[in-house]
């Protein structure tokens, strides 16, 4: 019988293995744009599907032929911008200057953090006029109730020119955004989530190692050997158990292919553990990280491809996804 062999289990480019701080992102990195506009969104994943799409890529062998692929639908209910955030540049740092906090309020962001005294605003609002030096200015936004009363916080950036960003974000505070106020179909957007939890797990599952024949040693799963002698200590490097899932992740580069609301992207019988999508969605081209119901962080793609080929798209599978 062939040796059969595989590539090792778990890039060692992660490093370490800890569980993420929060059950949904934080995005610390975001493109340059010169679109005046909110580089980023979020959404809830609902399920996947398949969609039919005609190849409008000249360079393919399968040119002008329907090819399936996966999608991945997140549910975008419109997010509320309660206050905008202002960074100044100092020795090559950012530093949060002011937060600007808006006079209207929703209900729900109560539930989450004590509500701002109203009469702070202006004052606020006229440092944050008077600063210099600034870098970079971050909408303040929460999530509307879909699954929990207590809303998401958190930080979207603005693209464009550093004077027209202040004048943007004060329009913008108090209102709602939409995610077809921001993308349309065939833009590229990054998606950041927390990947499903599996708990503290030994090496083998964790990292694919070998299983030792019974009689080989005292333990059959377990690393072989901890290292060398010198220098006398285990490097990270040594497959050991610990936490696997729940970690961080983006994936780069996925296309949207379709952005509407209304129940019509529901299959028969729902989705699968999540039930029926009612208000706006996003469809995006594969799979994305984390389970169904997570919170999932979209983010102008900051490595975009230099071409990008128009979505025509047939159709999108709406069969019963029970029993998949």
């Amino acid at each position: 019988m062939p040796n059969l062999r595989r590539p090792l289990r778990g890039s060692h480019g992660y490093w370490p293995r800890s569980r993420a701080s929060r059950i949904y992102p934080a995005i610390t990195s975001w493109p340059t744009v010169a679109d005046v506009k909110p580089l980023g969104f979020a959404g809830w994943k609902a399920g996947m599907s398949h969609a039919m799409l005609i190849e409008t890529n000249p360079n393919s062998r399968v040119k002008g032929q329907p090819v399936a692929t996966p999608v991945t639908v997140l549910e975008c209910p419109p997010l509320f911008v309660w206050g905008y955030r202002i960074y100044t540049r100092v020795n090559a740092r950012s530093n949060s200057a002011v937060d600007v906090i808006g006079e209207k309020f929703s209900k729900n962001l109560g539930r989450k953090i004590p509500i701002p005294k109203a009469f702070k605003t202006m004052d606020q609002a006229r440092r944050g006029d008077g600063l210099k030096n600034v870098h970079s200015v971050h909408l303040l936004v929460h999530t509307q109730p879909l699954f929990k009363k207590r809303p998401e916080i958190f930080e979207l950036a603005i693209g464009g020119p550093k004077e027209k960003q202040i004048e943007y974000a004060k329009s913008l505070v108090g209102k709602e955004i939409k995610v077809s106020d921001i993308y349309k179909p065939g833009d590229m957007v990054d998606a950041i989530a927390v990947t499903t939890g599996r708990g503290f797990q030994g090496p083998v599952k964790r990292f694919g190692i070998k299983i030792f024949r019974p009689k080989a040693q005292q333990m059959q799963r377990h690393t072989g050997a901890l290292g060398t002698t010198e220098p006398g200590k285990v490097r990270h490097t040594v497959p050991q158990a610990g936490q696997l899932g729940f970690f961080t992740r983006t994936e780069l580069n996925k296309r949207v292919i379709k952005i509407g609301s209304g129940t019509d992207i529901n299959p028969a019988g729902d989705f699968l553990r999540y039930g029926k999508v009612r208000g706006d969605y996003l469809v995006l081209q594969g799979s994305v990280p984390g389970p169904t119901k997570r919170l999932v962080r979209l983010r102008t793609a900051m490595r975009p491809p230099k071409v990008h080929h128009p979505v025509d798209l047939k159709t999108i599978s709406n069969a019963s996804m029970q029993g998949v």
